[in-house]
């Protein structure tokens, strides 16, 4: 290649190479516009977001802080950052100094806000300071730290920061959530979780399980109407069932929070309450007394029955639940009150029991128609009055009657001759008489003053030297053996030689009464009453020694007398008429003097106590058919008439026949003696009450009523023209088969005499029988 082309080659290369480089020159231009358009688009559009961030802080008073290598410059809200400072108490408003005032307000700032700077690490927290607090938010971007403060004014000092609050509500014990407006939570605590038994709201949602579902409503009315709401509600927890009180607030930016309280105790204490109100009421409703309880607002909560009754108010009116007031006014006009000068003051004073703290003294209400009311007012426990209206108008009646028994008593002792004490069971004085005094020879004011047994011993010793006598006597008021305090009765001898009877006995209030009484003359006069009764005895038996020996004297030559009479009666066909009415005359006088012996030798028997009754099974009729005969004759001769008239159930009675037999030989005998001729005489017997009735009546002459009173008596019958012993051996004999004898008769119209024998004879002096 020739040189010109070298050079025509060199020069196109060179033209083209200056037209590539221009060409990259535009290219680069073109590039580098675009770049500076974009930086111009990005720097215009972070100065607009840096001119909304400072007008953002600014319009929400919070200071934007960047710490770059330990060293702080605001970026934004220096007004706020004034006010941070002026309420941290800083020199003044430079970032730096503000951090450091946080810093010293409390340790845990500090090491937050190292851990920011140091590490990155977010932090809210609150610095309180001397007029407000500060509120801090810190976080960390692309190796810068920042911190948003906000100033918070003196009112909201001190409240908590939403984590701050959450975390508190979470150490609560009992359950609390945020639940939205239909009722399903959105945030809750952990006591809530354990409760339900879940661990997240999402499980609770997907297994459909909720604390309560009846307390869903409660949330949603609260949500709908904008106002709180509550209720109480037994909801089943894993520490068993408890009794739960909801409280659903609705919240500001919409939600309901729920809390919790766990009123178990306070429903269970509530419950007891109202059983042991109502017992309590029930108690009182059964109390004898009357009872008013009044409330707080005066008015009457309460009363029993005997309330009503004792003041006469209708029910319907005391259920209107009238105050104290009315019930005075009300009790006022019915002339039911202690009748006062002024009412007025008297109200007064009773309404004023409500503002007495303790139990106010007793009070006594003297009503018309001369009732008296013990009345008694305290404060209610659970505020209010209780009033107690007790009638003692009875109980005051008793007093005055006790009173005058006591006077009665005292004035009943120191009538008696004998020495009276009362000691207590602990040996003290009670009661005395003045014969007491007189006694002993002591004075009421020494016994007065010296009371106890002991020192009544001391002023009685010297009547009465025996110290071991006084020792018994002390154990027998003290000592409360049954045993020591029996009743005993002995004598003793004085120092003067009197002769004292004392006797001790128990009294049911445990008490013990000491007589004493000088018994010497009775002592003495009972040995001459001993003397003389020996005397007696001996005369007695010598009486019955005379007797014995008379009657057998004289029952021998009568035997004789009756004996030759009866054989001149046999052979008196030789003798005259008149000479024989002399033999029948003698014969009847022997025999009548025999049985008047017999009478007397009896009577002399039963007198002494000797007699001894046979006792056998006895027929009744057979007993009145031996007597009609063994005297058939007698009547038969002064022409009277004797019948018989026995009972078919007359049947058998135990005694003596013998004796039964002499009974009715004497009734029959006198009743055949006393009966005119053509009379009748009537022996009849029969069974009535347990009992049989022998009886024999005549129609003679009857007895005089002046008479009938002493028929029965020894040597009284002299009015029939006996002896008088008949009838008063008639009556001791049915006396000893346990008997007794009755009289009826008139004057003329004849007489009656009535054996009352038992069917079982009740015999005090049967000889023993053998069987």
């Amino acid at each position: 290649m020739t040189a010109q082309e070298l050079t025509l080659a060199a020069a196109a290369g060179a033209v083209c190479l200056a037209i590539c480089a221009t060409l990259l020159a535009l290219v680069g231009r073109r590039r580098s516009q675009g770049r500076l358009e974009r930086l111009a688009a990005k720097y215009e559009q972070a100065r607009v977001q840096a001119e909304a961030a400072r007008a953002g802080a600014e319009a929400f008073d919070t200071a934007l802080i960047v710490v770059e290598a330990g060293r702080a410059r605001l970026t934004a809200g220096e007004e706020s950052l004034a006010a941070c400072a002026k309420v941290l108490g800083a020199k003044n408003s430079d970032p730096q100094a503000v951090i450091e005032a946080m810093a010293r307000v409390h340790p845990d700032h500090a090491r937050r806000l190292e851990a920011l700077f140091a590490r990155g690490a977010s932090c809210d927290f609150e610095v309180g300071g001397l007029r407000g607090g500060v509120s801090v938010e810190g976080r960390a971007a692309g190796g810068l730290a920042w911190l948003r403060l906000t100033a918070i004014a003196p009112l909201r000092a001190g409240a908590p920061t939403a984590a701050l609050l959450a975390a508190f509500v979470e150490t609560r014990s009992d359950p609390a959530w945020i639940a939205v407006s239909d009722g399903a939570p959105v945030w809750a605590n952990q006591a809530w979780y354990a409760a339900v038994g879940v661990s997240s709201l999402a499980e609770a949602k997907s297994k459909g399980l909720a604390l309560d579902l009846g307390i869903e409503a409660v949330v949603r009315e609260a949500a709908a109407a904008g106002e709180p709401r509550e209720c109480t509600r037994w909801t089943a927890l894993p520490r068993g069932r408890r009794a739960l009180r909801f409280l659903a607030h609705p919240l500001e930016g919409g939600g309901v929070g729920v809390w919790t309280y766990d009123v178990t105790e306070a429903h269970q204490l509530a419950e007891n309450l109202e059983r042991l109100t109502a017992a309590h009421d029930l108690t009182l409703s059964q109390v004898g007394d009357a009872v008013a309880v009044f409330g707080r607002d005066r008015r009457l909560a309460f009363h029993n029955a005997p309330f009503a009754t004792l003041w006469g108010l209708e029910p319907a009116w005391l259920a209107e639940r009238p105050t104290h007031a009315e019930l005075l006014d009300r009790l006022r006009q019915r002339r039911r009150l202690p009748e006062t000068v002024d009412y007025a003051k008297f109200k007064t004073e009773e309404l004023a029991r409500y503002e007495q703290l303790s139990d106010a003294p007793e009070t006594l209400w003297r009503l018309p128609g001369d009732r008296t009311l013990k009345v008694v007012g305290q404060p209610h426990p659970q505020g209010g009055l209780v009033m107690v209206f007790s009638d003692i108008t009875p109980e005051l009646r008793l007093k005055t009657q006790f009173n005058h028994q006591i006077q009665v008593q005292q004035a009943t002792l120191d009538k008696l001759t004998d020495a009276v004490a009362v000691f207590g069971s602990d040996g003290r004085l009670k009661l005395h008489n003045e014969a007491f005094e007189a006694f002993w020879g002591v004075s009421a004011e020494q016994l007065v003053a010296t009371p106890d047994f002991d020192s009544v011993v001391q002023l009685c010793v010297h009547r009465l030297h025996d110290l071991q006598f006084w020792r018994d006597l002390k154990g027998r008021i003290t000592d409360p053996d049954p045993k020591a305090r029996a009743p005993v009765s002995e004598e003793v001898v004085t120092a003067d030689r009197r002769v004292v009877a004392w006797q001790s006995r128990p009294l049911p209030d445990g008490a013990t009464l000491i007589s004493f009484a000088d018994v010497t003359d009775t002592r003495q006069l009972e040995g001459a009453l001993r003397d003389r009764e020996s005397a007696l005895a001996d005369a007695e038996r010598l009486k019955r020694e005379f007797v014995g020996s008379v009657s057998y004297e004289l029952r021998t030559p009568l035997t004789t007398i009756i004996g030759y009479s009866e054989l001149l009666e046999r052979g008196a066909e030789g003798l005259g008429e008149r000479a024989r009415g002399h033999v029948a005359a003698v014969r009847a006088a022997a025999t009548h003097l025999a049985r008047s012996i017999d009478n007397v030798l009896d009577m002399a028997e039963i007198g002494a106590g000797e007699m001894a009754l046979d006792i056998e099974d006895v027929d009744v009729g057979a007993l009145l058919g031996a007597a009609a005969q063994r005297w058939g004759r007698q009547a038969e001769d002064t022409q009277v008439q004797v019948t018989i008239a026995v009972d078919a159930d007359s049947g058998l009675i135990r005694g003596d026949v013998r004796r039964l037999g002499q009974v009715l030989d004497h009734l029959t005998s006198n009743a055949i003696r006393h009966t005119p001729p053509g009379g009748t005489v009537s022996l009849s017997a029969k069974r009535a009450l347990g009992e049989i009735r022998i009886q024999v009546a005549d129609t003679g002459r009857g007895i005089p009523f002046h008479v009938q009173a002493h028929i029965f008596d020894r040597f009284g019958g002299h009015e029939r023209g006996g002896p008088g012993l008949g009838l008063a051996l008639v009556k001791a004999i049915v006396e000893l088969h346990g008997g007794w004898v009755a009289l009826e008769s008139e004057p003329g119209a004849g007489a009656a005499f009535t054996c009352h024998l038992p069917e079982a004879a009740q015999v005090s002096a049967a000889r023993p029988e053998l069987f």
